[in-house]
This record gives structure tokens, C-alpha cells and sequence, in this order.
């Protein structure tokens, strides 16, 4: 099973979460997701995390506590656990740096988007306002 670590970025000024549109070239095209990635071997999650978001969006994170943690296979065979961690605080600015799109949005409105199939039940818990 895959070993995955994702961001809930909520920006503090106005409580929007980021969500990032895969491109059409990946895996699963199109799907929107929270930014993050694999942890390669050796790594610590938070460490992982940390790396992720700098490559992807080019900012440094301050990682806060882990908000959900989800086991998910999907029909094809593959599998996921991926560790949610909240994060309030960061310095640089985002710069897109492998998606199609990356957008701010309210959390009522995130079940609008094609997310993931392991992130829906996710998804319409942070729009309930239940976690984050």
C-alpha cells in the first residue's frame, strides 16, 4: 500500500481551503485533490509533507496536527493510506508548479469538485465543518 501525506491549507485571512486540479497527463486526470505526494523510503510523513509543498507549490509549510487518516483502494487494484495534516502557516508565495489549477475556495463548495475517490468522505467532512 502506497504510504501518501496530504495538505489542508486553510488561508488565514479568509478561511478558504487550497485545492489543486491534476493535470491531463497524470494519473486519474483531472481530479482535484489537497496538495502532498508519496513519502519515499526513510522519510518521516511530516518531513515528506514538507518536501511536497515545496516542490509542488514552492512555499514552506509549517506542518500542523493530522486531521484524518484514510485507507482506500481503488477498483484497479491499487491502494492508499494518506495521513491529512492541517496547515495554517506558510512563507513564500504559491506558485503552481505541476498542476493544472490551484484554487481557493470556501468549504461549503468543495463537494462541487471532482475530487479523488479516497478524498470524498474527506471532502464532505471538511465542508460540514466538521474537521478543519
Amino acid at each position: 500500500m502506497k504510504q501518501v501525506v496530504a495538505a489542508i491549507i486553510v488561508r488565514e485571512s479568509d478561511s478558504k481551503i487550497l485545492i489543486c486540479q491534476r493535470t491531463k497527463d497524470q494519473p486519474l486526470p483531472l481530479k482535484w485533490e489537497f496538495p502532498g505526494g508519496k513519502i519515499e523510503p526513510g522519510e518521516e510523513p511530516v518531513a515528506a509533507l514538507r518536501r511536497e509543498l515545496d516542490e509542488e507549490l514552492g512555499i514552506a509549510a509549517e506542518i500542523g496536527g493530522e486531521v484524518a487518516r484514510i485507507e482506500h483502494k481503488y477498483k484497479n487494484g491499487g491502494g492508499v493510506e494518506l495521513a491529512f495534516f492541517r496547515v495554517t502557516n506558510y512563507s513564500g508565495e504559491i506558485d503552481n508548479r505541476i498542476f493544472k489549477e490551484v484554487r481557493w475556495v470556501d468549504r461549503e463548495t468543495l463537494p462541487r469538485f471532482d475530487f479523488l475517490e479516497a478524498d470524498v468522505k474527506l471532502v464532505r467532512e471538511i465542508a460540514a465543518g466538521k474537521i478543519v
